[in-house]
């Protein structure tokens, strides 16, 4: 975990903070530019959508960053901030439904065409999400590769995007916030999100068991609680959303059963 070049991490810094900028000033542009023709966008969902943006990106940025190379348990409240808090409020600033009320109709349309491709539908099904997802941190933290990308920039900014992308689709295919493409069952998503939290677990206890090469028992076992007790906390959350939606999605079904009946 100490052999990066420090100087290139820095260049990596700079490009992660500038894109963070980058996105927090264009949404407030985007709702100002919406607005004029649509109904004005909620202030609260910038504030979500800011949070989340600020929180991923202090895992690749500043004090936070530099400590993950040197402390383990440090770099685990990085992985929950980037892979699964700050997709999580991300999500609900609903960037996507924004741009498409920003667009010009036919390049919305055309953003449309993209969301409805075979390839975006397979990725956001909620079992593929959650391979990448999961699947991911088990190849990262029990293949090695946790050694090897401490050693290059590049891998470990590829990686670390891997975290974050995954994290985002993993949590827009169990709770429908923002635009989805193909909705699934109440019951699958629920199904499906007990799983990924089962095998999150799983993989929490063996970090627990066996640490990464390179990294000290005692600091590889608090990493793990960090992973094991922290991501309780964000899975909490999930749950509790997709049960109030399927709550409310059964009330509607009721209302328009007694309706017709």
């Amino acid at each position: 975990m100490h052999h990066m070049n420090m100087t290139h991490f820095l260049i990596l810094e700079i490009i992660v903070a500038a894109l963070a900028v980058a996105a927090l000033v264009l949404y407030p542009a985007a709702m100002y530019a919406s607005g004029k023709e649509h109904q004005k966008w909620k202030w609260s969902r910038y504030i979500l959508f800011a949070a989340g943006v600020i929180l991923s990106a202090a895992a690749l940025t500043g004090p936070l960053a530099r400590l993950s190379h040197m402390d383990f348990t440090v770099h685990m409240l990085g992985h929950l901030l980037l892979g699964m808090l700050g997709p999580l409020l991300i999500l609900h600033g609903k960037p996507m439904t924004l741009l498409m009320r920003t667009l010009k109709v036919a390049n919305a349309r055309k953003l449309s065409k993209i969301l409805n491709l075979k390839y975006v539908q397979f990725i956001s099904n909620p079992i593929v999400a959650s391979i990448l997802n999961i699947g991911g941190l088990f190849l990262i933290y029990k293949t090695g590769l946790f050694e090897i990308m401490h050693s290059s920039v590049l891998l470990f900014a590829l990686i670390h995007l891997h975290v974050f992308l995954a994290g985002y689709l993993f949590t827009m295919s169990i709770i429908y916030i923002d635009i989805v493409t193909h909705r699934y069952t109440f019951l699958y998503r629920a199904a499906v999100l007990i799983a990924a939290l089962g095998f999150h677990k799983i993989l929490s206890k063996m970090i627990y068991a066996s640490p990464p090469a390179g990294i000290a028992r005692e600091d590889g076992e608090a990493g793990a609680m960090l992973m094991y007790y922290g991501g309780d906390i964000v899975d909490l959350a999930l749950i509790i959303i997709l049960c109030w939606q399927w709550y409310k999605a059964a009330g509607r079904e009721h209302t328009r059963s007694l309706k017709f009946s």
